[in-house]
């Protein structure tokens, strides 16, 4: 046991010293840090930056005033100045760097407003989408002005219908409580996905590198195979588990402090506000299970390599079971009681992301998530018993390998060792 600790030790440290981790992680957390700090930045470069003009060019002569107003309520940082010059000088004017943009208005033949917008680019759509935008708002009130409508008649007209979702079901979750969820279920899948796509690939290359150095004809000399690869896997899940504690700590850190400027677009649909404690054990205990699972299942691909050319070839088809529960997940987040939802949730190596995503969207008896805990441990013991015998069999084997037959060739030399 001690050659066990001794082997959990190296790999756990030796990754935690090299540059590839410390680097990766720095690099990590200034993302982190400079994504919850967004607004922050933008306002920094935006504070600095020279103010921008729209000259227009009003060709109906009652166009103008209105639109400022309404341009206002969009966006109070560009002003619109009354260009008095030719389209030519305007045009001119433009290119010189003197203004954003030009805006030609007019009215068409039933007295509507029309206009053309020209500028340097047109790459950036937000400004002229809301030029648009605004002269929608008075086109709306010129026709309704037309066929007589009063105010009080076109507000009534445009009025949001009053549209309420009750949930029916005992103890079934609110619209309030799912967007509550969401954000923690959102960033979570993404954490599950990249930590078992990330430090999986970490143990089948560790392996494989050992094996094409030959160290591992001196390790199993004196540990046994099974004692190494359950010694890589927890080494590698405390790896996980440090850089992890590093981005969380940081990232819980800034979006608290930060909390009061993400308001809207996507924090308000995913939103980050108190979420039952219930929810956050789930994913723990389905992160820690979904590595576990597929950690092994790395381990015992990595053994039956010789190269570390051959070793992406090799856990492609694992990769690709990641990918599609992450992708299924996804879709799941809008429609989470689907009966497709409901069935792959139960599949071994799709249940850590899907079985989460049901729990923290929907209010599932105790039983559910149960059940796809102890399927996820049964599912390990299998592959683990199954994957220590062909990782005992494989890092006996050198050559090319490339194919799933190797399995059996490493089952074969198990047997007789």
């Amino acid at each position: 046991m001690n050659n066990f600790w001794v082997i959990l030790g190296h790999t756990y440290f030796s990754k935690v010293k090299t540059k590839s981790f410390l680097i990766t992680t720095l690099i990590t957390l200034v993302l982190i840090i400079a994504l919850t700090n967004m607004s922050q930045i933008i306002d920094m470069f935006t504070s600095d930056s020279k103010e921008e003009r729209i000259a227009v060019m009003d060709q109906s002569g009652e166009l103008f005033e209105p639109l400022q107003e309404q341009f206002k309520l969009l966006n109070e940082e560009v002003q619109l100045e009354l260009f008095e010059g030719s389209e030519t000088d305007g045009e001119t004017a433009v290119k010189n760097e003197e203004f954003e943009g030009l805006l030609i208005l007019s009215l068409n033949n039933e007295g509507l407003p029309d206009a053309a917008y020209k500028a340097r680019s047109v790459a950036n759509s937000t400004l002229p989408g809301q030029l648009q935008q605004s002269l929608q708002q008075i086109k709306i009130q010129v026709s309704a002005s037309q066929i007589h409508l009063t105010q009080e008649q076109l507000g009534k007209l445009y009025e949001p219908v009053s549209f309420s979702k009750v949930a029916l079901e005992e103890n079934a979750k609110t619209a309030e409580e799912l967007n509550q969820a969401r954000g923690l279920v959102y960033v979570l899948l993404f954490v599950i996905y990249f930590a078992v796509i990330m430090y999986a690939n970490m143990i089948a290359m560790e392996v494989a590198t050992e094996k094409s150095s030959r160290v591992m004809e001196i390790l199993i000399s004196s540990v046994s195979p099974i004692q190494q690869m359950f010694a890589k896997i927890i080494g590698i899940a405390l790896l996980s588990l440090t850089q992890m504690g590093f981005f969380l700590i940081v990232g819980y850190y800034f979006v608290k402090r930060n909390l009061e400027s993400m308001e809207g677009g996507f924090f308000e649909f995913f939103g980050f506000g108190d979420v039952p404690v219930q929810t956050i054990v789930y994913a723990v205990v389905f992160f820690i299970l979904g590595y576990f699972l597929y950690a092994t299942l790395a381990a015992f691909l990595g053994s039956l390599v010789s190269r570390i050319e051959d070793v992406q070839q090799m856990i492609t088809p694992m990769t690709m079971m990641v990918v599609a529960g992450f992708l299924i997940a996804m879709f799941g987040l809008n429609q989470p009681e689907t009966t497709f939802i409901t069935i792959t949730s139960y599949i071994p190596f799709f249940t850590p992301m899907l079985m989460f995503m049901r729990v923290g969207m929907l209010t599932l008896p105790t039983w559910e998530p149960l059940l796809g805990i102890a399927i996820l441990i049964l599912s390990i013991v299998v592959l683990a018993i199954f994957g220590a015998r062909v990782y005992k069999g494989g890092v006996l084997m050198y050559g090319k390998s490339s194919s799933f037959k190797d399995v059996k060739k490493a089952l074969q030399l198990t047997k007789k060792d």
